[in-house]
């Protein structure tokens, strides 16, 4: 299980005064409102701590402006940096909701005993999420994150158990 969890990534400067557009990546961009202090991974993997002074939106960006950051040159090396929280500062997750980071690696199986595979990634999709599952052939196996779908999650077991809706497995078929 992951200790940080990604919030967003720094793109670029914006303004002189040390903000930074900052793409968020988490579901709900408005969790910034929230956000008081952030882990930036800097480019040789060290960790860097900064406090948050202030949020605002902008389109599909956040503005971020960082205390004891204060003009454009404290803070344009950290252009293309990813911003952490803490599991202590994540925001609270509703039943049956869970964090990307401690999906991916867990085993996929389906609800008749079969090992489809290892959960890779989670597509973000307008309807529902969808999981990318690796199977021992190599292959993708793209299964949407909805209730008729998944029967179970277990992060402390290790595993999903999915339900395939029948003709899923031809609808992943490559030509």
């Amino acid at each position: 299980m992951e200790d940080l969890l990604q919030v967003g990534a720094i793109l670029d400067t914006h303004g002189l005064r040390g903000e930074v557009k900052v793409f968020p990546t988490t579901d709900d961009a408005s969790r910034y409102d929230d956000l008081t202090e952030v882990e930036l991974q800097k480019k040789d993997g060290s960790f860097l701590h900064l406090e948050v002074e202030r949020v605002r939106y902008f389109k599909n960006l956040v503005i971020v402006k960082f205390k004891h950051y204060d003009n454009i040159n404290d803070i344009e090396q950290y252009k293309k940096c990813n911003l952490y929280v803490t599991r202590e500062h994540a925001v609270e997750l509703e039943e049956n909701e869970y964090f990307v980071a401690d999906l991916i690696g867990l085993t996929a199986k389906s609800d008749e005993g079969e090992t489809l595979g290892t959960l890779t990634d989670v597509l973000t999709t307008g309807a529902n999420d969808v999981y990318v599952i690796k199977t021992p052939e190599n292959d993708e196996l793209l299964v949407p994150a909805i209730h008729d779908c998944v029967q179970e999650v277990n992060i402390e077991g290790g595993y999903v158990t999915l339900h395939l809706l029948p003709g899923l497995r031809e609808l992943n078929k490559k030509d």
